[in-house]
């Protein structure tokens, strides 16, 4: 599928933007941006940059989501705000400069956030498939299911009370 993807960060004025660029390619190493801002001494009277440039792919995003198990959290994080062709959301930049995959939905945290805007042809079905993993023959997903997170980031609960997954439960039947 042909897609665009676009990562966009915010360089504040204590940040060292380099450090900045690094953490963003560590998940997008084809992130290319041309106007670095310079390093300031602190205090730095320089005001907040918006840096935005193109990204060839997630794979970095996808593969480290896999590899920390995370993939039902990424469908849902991905596709929160998914509306026709076009979806974006938020990766913690702290996260990715340790090389990890951090999601992030309300609360910006500490080291500042990617933001992600991706577009393309029938996108959520490509999300599903991307995020495919074997626990789906057992609990199948799909974007926006009664499974998926809430809007603020909380998980929707579907465990018995010996805190065992119910089918009954998932698929909505009475026992």
């Amino acid at each position: 599928m042909e897609m665009s993807i676009t990562v966009a960060t915010t360089v504040l004025p204590h940040e060292d933007a380099r450090r900045v660029v690094e953490s963003v390619q560590s998940l997008f190493p084809q992130w290319i941006i041309e106007n670095i801002p310079e390093q300031h001494e602190y205090p730095s009277m320089r005001k907040p940059v918006r840096l935005v440039g193109e990204a060839e792919s997630l794979d970095l995003v996808i593969e480290g989501a896999a590899k920390q198990r995370i993939l039902d959290t990424a469908l849902d994080a991905m596709t929160l705000e998914l509306v026709g062709d076009s979806t974006s959301f938020s990766l913690s930049r702290q996260a990715a400069f340790a090389n990890k995959v951090s999601f992030v939905v309300e609360e910006r945290p500490i080291g500042g956030v990617m933001d992600v805007t991706l577009t393309g042809t029938d996108l959520g079905l490509w999300i599903e498939q991307e995020t495919w993993h074997d626990g789906r023959h057992y609990v199948p997903r799909r974007v926006g299911d009664e499974l998926s997170m809430n809007s603020d980031g909380d998980p929707r609960e579907w465990f018995d009370k010996h805190g065992r997954k119910t089918m009954n439960d998932i698929n909505g039947e009475e026992d």
